[in-house]
């Protein structure tokens, strides 16, 4: 016997996603997740809504703007993890992590170009921090 796939209203999906209607409707005016299956009152969303939200979550989560999660999306996600990297525009305003290591080593990372997520800034700074430590003690 087939299992009918669970549907959800507009209410109950941003509920499981935490998300207000309001942005939810945002997401599917932008593009970022597709329209509800039906119209009007008899609207619905299916488990294909909830996975769109979630991965659009994760993205955020890591950093990414919508216009980059977009990308991301509509080259399939995970294979467009390694973007060729846009040339340098003059003017363009950059975020970069900056990390002081000790006084006179200074680590500087722009995550964005380096494909990096939070997470992955803060391992490779304490990785660092700790053979700077390493490498310090051995002179002593």
């Amino acid at each position: 016997m087939e299992e009918k796939e669970r549907l959800f209203t507009l209410d109950e999906l941003g509920g499981l996603v935490d998300l207000p209607r309001r942005t939810v409707r945002y997401y599917i005016q932008i593009g970022l997740v597709d329209r509800p299956d039906g119209a009007g009152r008899g609207a619905h969303y299916t488990t294909r809504h909830l996975d769109q939200l979630l991965e659009i979550r994760k993205w955020q989560q890591a950093g990414l703007s919508l216009d980059r999660i977009r990308e991301l999306l509509s080259a399939g996600g995970e294979e467009a993890l390694t973007p060729p990297l846009r040339p340098r525009q003059k003017g363009s305003v950059e975020v970069w992590s900056h990390v002081v290591i000790n006084d006179g080593v200074e680590l500087t990372i722009d995550p964005k170009r380096a494909n990096l997520a939070p997470e992955e800034v803060r391992e490779l700074a304490t990785g660092v921090m700790d053979l700077y430590e390493k490498i310090c003690s051995g002179k002593e």
